[in-house]
């Protein structure tokens, strides 16, 4: 991490972890389906360990939050229908109910946290910290306060004393879980330790122009492999759509919601006010402070002289390798990027002024301001086309998703959702036959969709699901059984499947012949060209590295770090190919390499090893209590279970 970048620490919001609980208070963003028209209020019980009530508004607090790591992690590519097929949400009721079976079993073993440790693990809690100093009551509150959505301090300790609580009691279960020195040793070898490859790939694709298949090959392998050409059951429905963009073209946004929302997110609209300043860092950690104090003093003089170039002197005497070659240029920076005491100097100068010595944690700086901008905020007649846009997608959004759920709390039949679907202008057309993990005619992959029409018994009514255009509500009209094809049905999947297997059969083969050949031979890249294939040799790799035309393979793995140097392998046969190995070279772990990174290897395999013996300590301590998810409000909150996405272990299903 350069030193810029430890300037540019986050300070405003507050994140931690303690043990398997993650409190996180940064919310941004709550996805579509959790914030409008859920049916399930924020108070209604989700579920309940040991009488304990696990809401709505608890679920709906740590969903957001999780999503918005998410989104942070992975540049907001995040949508409801990638997050159902992952089963982010019905993880989240999983680990509250965890968390709640922990707490219960803390009280059960005694396990209290008194109001001295809840006041000692604020205090010291880098969030509430400055100069090293806790910041004070008030800027505690403030910054519980900021949050979105806010934590009063009632709120927010009763969350950490029971993470204190969890944390006491994974201690008291798994304090005693350690790892020997020679168990660290074996791995922190297997981890490191490194070989360089010649590599000989003999791929099935070489010899495929070399075999053919007959329609006897055909018939033969097509007769014993018949299941698995088996087609499963198809099905098609018929479907009203309503579509979101229909919907849009007709709605009003007043001026009064757009101003409305304006104020609301001011902040959206505000580019707040920027400096831009260089620097000249000279470091005090390891070093006499009064000696960089005066070296300091003695450069700023050089600073302040007529004529004087800052950037040159940066050049010269800065110790923030992160921006001296640039002349110390820190760009332009607002609040809240650099450490309290470097920012309020730069803030409170003009641009061209060059500030005394400026202390913090990592030095003396000297700062010139270069230049500065201040506030913007995009007046409200710029922005309105924006806002309007966005009211009424929202609104298109709800007004669909309602539209939608009352034709299908309307329509009784297939005949019903047809004369309504029409009496309302909404599409209505009907789909070919199509597999569950098919796409739908005109809708696409719709896994969900898909999912919800193999359920429902053929004539009835679906609840409304979700498509790329908006809402469709379904019904089947028809079903084809599975069956196991003939084979002119399936013979140009049957032929490439011979034709495959017979390429592989071959590589294999030759292969087996060829490694023969290169144990014994002098020089084997020349035995490798006569025999017309080619050597690829790897840099020196770990266990775990692709292997090239191979990718990675346990098989190749232990051949590698079996063979002696120079040793050859037999043919190798891969889930991706075949192959044949030369340890070219070994780098082998040193004694004092396994000593300087043993401690650090410990922990995280005693890590390990908590995690799973608590896992499992937990899932028992579980029988004993009483876990009661209700299955209809999670129906309400999250909708139907994704297809293929098993019950989660602990949830009654």
């Amino acid at each position: 991490m350069t030193m810029l970048d430890r300037m540019r620490r986050h300070k405003g919001w507050l994140k931690w972890s303690l043990a398997l609980v993650v409190l996180t208070f940064v919310v941004f963003y709550i996805p579509d389906f959790l914030s409008t028209s859920t049916g399930a209020a924020p108070s209604q019980v989700l579920a309940e360990v040991d009488g304990s009530p696990i809401t709505v508004g608890t679920f709906q607090r740590r969903y957001a939050a999780q999503i918005n790591a998410y989104r942070q992690a992975y540049g907001g590519q995040m949508n409801e229908q990638l997050l159902r097929q992952l089963g982010i949400d019905r993880q989240i009721v999983q680990q509250l109910v965890d968390e709640e079976a922990m707490v219960a079993d803390a009280r059960r073993q005694g396990i209290t946290v008194s109001d001295a440790e809840i006041r000692e693990r604020i205090l010291s809690m880098p969030a509430f910290q400055e100069n090293g100093r806790f910041i004070g009551e008030q800027r505690y509150r403030q910054i519980l306060q900021f949050n979105n959505p806010p934590f009063t301090t009632t709120e927010f300790e009763d969350n950490l004393r029971r993470a204190l609580m969890i944390e006491k009691l994974r201690t008291a279960v798994t304090g005693w879980v350690n790892v020997a020195d020679s168990e660290v040793a074996d791995e922190y070898r297997r981890r490191n330790e490194k070989v360089k490859l010649d590599v000989v790939p003999v791929t099935a694709d070489a010899f495929r122009s070399r075999v053919t298949a007959t329609d006897a090959d055909l018939a033969t392998h097509f007769e014993a492999n018949k299941e698995s050409y088996r087609i499963g059951e198809k099905r098609k429905f018929k479907y009203a759509l309503v579509d979101v963009d229909q919907v849009r073209g007709g709605i009003e946004i007043p001026d009064a919601d757009v101003e409305a929302f304006y104020k609301q997110n001011i902040a959206q609209y505000t580019t707040p006010a920027q400096v831009r300043a260089s620097h000249i860092l000279l470091k005090i950690e390891g070093k006499d402070e009064n000696t960089v104090r005066a070296a300091a003093e003695d450069v700023l003089k050089q600073v302040r002289a007529p004529g004087a170039d800052f950037a040159a002197l940066a050049k010269q005497y800065s110790e923030d390798e992160s921006n001296k070659d640039r002349g110390g240029d820190l760009d332009f920076f607002p609040r809240g990027r650099m450490v309290a005491e470097f920012e309020n100097a730069a803030f409170a100068m003009k641009p061209g002024d060059v500030s005394d010595l400026v202390k913090t944690q990592f030095g003396f700086h000297i700062i010139k301001v270069v230049d500065s901008q201040p506030e913007v905020v995009r007046p409200l007649a710029e922005t309105k086309p924006e806002i309007v846009d966005q009211l009424r997608w929202q609104r298109a959004q709800q007004r669909a998703e309602e539209a939608a759920k009352t034709l299908a709390s309307e329509a009784k039949s297939a005949a019903d959702l047809e004369r309504l679907a029409k009496e309302r202008s909404f599409e209505f057309r009907e789909t070919g036959l199509f597999l569950r993990d098919e796409p739908i005619d005109q809708l696409g992959p719709q896994p969900e969709l898909a999912a919800t029409v193999f359920g429902l018994a053929e004539g009835g009514v679906s609840t409304p699901q979700r498509v790329a255009r908006g809402w469709v509500v379904a019904t089947v009209s028809g079903t084809q059984a599975p069956y196991v094809p003939a084979l002119d049905e399936v013979k140009e999947r049957v032929r490439e499947d011979v034709l495959r297997d017979k390429a592989a059969t071959m590589a294999r083969e030759r292969a087996a012949q060829i490694a023969t050949e290169l144990k014994t031979a002098k020089d084997f890249a020349a035995a490798v060209k006569r025999a017309g294939l080619e050597v690829k040799s790897t840099e020196l790799v770990a266990r775990g590295s692709a292997i090239p035309d191979i990718g990675m393979s346990e098989e190749i793995d232990t051949a590698a770090f079996t063979l002696p140097v120079n040793g050859v392998s037999d043919a190798i046969t891969t889930p991706t190919g075949t192959a044949i190995i030369r340890v070219v070279e070994r780098e082998n772990v040193t004694d004092a390499q396994i000593t300087a990174g043993r401690d650090e290897l410990r922990e995280e395999m005693a890590a390990r090893r908590r995690d799973s013996f608590f896992s499992a300590y937990m899932q028992k301590a579980k029988t004993g209590l009483k876990v009661n998810v209700h299955q209809d409000v999670m129906a309400q909150l999250l909708g139907p279970e994704p297809a293929g996405m098993p019950g989660l272990p602990g949830l009654p299903q």
